[in-house]
C-alpha cells in the first residue's frame, strides 16, 4: 500500500483547505485540536494529520507526482486530478503554503490523542486486571501480515512474568493481490493465527482499528487464539494462507464468529494489537 503521508501529499495538492490553506484562509489566530493516527515519519506531525488543513506543508506538486508515479497509480488516477497536479508543477497553480508563510503566523495546533495515549490507557487497563505489560515502543507498521509475523517473534522471546499482556499499536498496509474482503487489522490477526501454534504459552491476540472500520469492511478488526484452527478446520474452511492469498480475511473471521464489530468510533489513533500470554 501507499504511506499515508505520500497519500496526505497528493490530497493537499488537491484541496482547497487541506495543506495549510484553511489556515491561511482564516487570516487570524487558529488554534487546532488534533487527533492524530499519524506514525511517521515524524509521529503526530501537524502537517500530516488530516492532511494539515491548518498547519504549513513542505511538501511540493513534484513529491504528489513523483507518489503517482512511484506506486504506479497514474492510470487509476482521475484525469482532472491528474491535470490539476501536472499543471501545479508548471506553476500554473499556486502551491500550499510553506513553513515561515506570514498567512499562517498565528496557526498553533495542539495533539489532544495520539496512538501513545491509546497505549497508555490500554496498559493501565490490562494492570489493572493483573497482567504484566510490555509495550512495544515503536510503531507497527509495514505490510500487515509481516508486522504479525514479527509480533509473535518479540512475544517468544520477551521477558515477562505471567500473565502478560503485550501492547503495540501503529498502522499497518495491505498489498491487495486478490479479489477477497477484509482489512489490514483482520489480514494482521490471520496471519498470526496461521504462526500462533509455534509461539509457546500465546493464548491469543487482537487486532483493531480504532475508528471502527477495517478496510471495506463492517468490522473493526478480528481475534485470534490456540483453537482458531482447530475450528476453522471443523468448519470445513482452507489453511489461512489460502484466505490471505485471496486478502479474504473477513470470509474467514466471519464463517468462525471471530470479527471484532464495534461500529464507527468517531475517532482515529491508528491501531492497537493486544497478545496476551497466560
Amino acid at each position: 500500500g501507499v504511506p499515508i503521508d505520500r497519500i496526505n501529499c497528493v490530497r493537499k495538492h488537491l484541496s482547497a483547505i487541506k495543506g495549510g490553506w484553511l489556515a491561511a484562509a482564516a487570516r487570524g489566530a487558529v488554534v487546532t485540536l488534533a487527533v492524530s493516527d499519524v506514525v511517521g515519519p515524524i509521529p503526530d506531525d501537524p502537517a500530516v494529520i488530516g492532511s494539515g488543513p491548518t498547519a504549513p506543508d513542505p511538501t511540493r506538486y513534484a513529491d504528489a507526482l513523483q507518489a503517482v508515479e512511484e506506486y504506479g497509480i497514474r492510470a487509476a488516477f482521475p484525469p482532472a486530478a491528474l491535470r490539476a497536479l501536472e499543471e501545479g508543477l508548471q506553476a500554473r497553480r499556486p502551491e500550499t503554503p510553506k513553513p515561515g508563510d506570514k498567512r499562517l503566523r498565528g496557526a498553533r495546533t495542539l495533539v489532544i490523542g495520539s496512538r501513545l495515549d491509546t497505549l497508555d490507557a490500554a496498559a493501565r487497563h490490562a494492570a489493572g486486571l493483573g497482567y504484566d505489560v510490555v509495550t512495544l515502543p515503536a510503531p507497527v507498521v509495514g505490510e500487515a501480515r509481516v508486522a504479525a509475523v514479527d509480533h509473535l517473534k518479540l512475544a517468544a522471546a520477551a521477558a515477562v512474568r505471567r500473565p502478560a499482556c503485550i501492547l503495540s499499536a501503529g498502522e499497518t498496509t495491505v498489498q491487495v493481490r486478490g479479489p477477497g474482503r477484509g482489512g489490514r487489522n483482520q489480514e494482521y490477526a490471520l496471519a498470526a493465527a496461521d504462526r500462533l501454534g509455534g509461539v509457546s504459552g500465546v493464548a491469543g491476540l487482537i487486532s483493531v482499528g480504532s475508528d471502527g472500520i477495517d478496510g471495506p469492511t463492517d468490522a473493526a478488526g478480528a481475534l485470534v487464539d490456540t483453537t482458531t484452527l482447530a475450528r476453522a478446520r471443523a468448519r470445513g474452511l482452507r489453511d489461512p494462507a489460502h484466505y490471505l492469498d485471496r486478502n479474504d480475511s473477513y470470509t474467514f473471521f466471519e464463517q468462525l464468529g471471530d470479527l471484532v464489530r464495534t461500529g464507527p468510533t468517531a475517532t482515529n489513533v491508528g491501531d492497537l494489537q493486544v497478545l496476551l500470554l497466560p
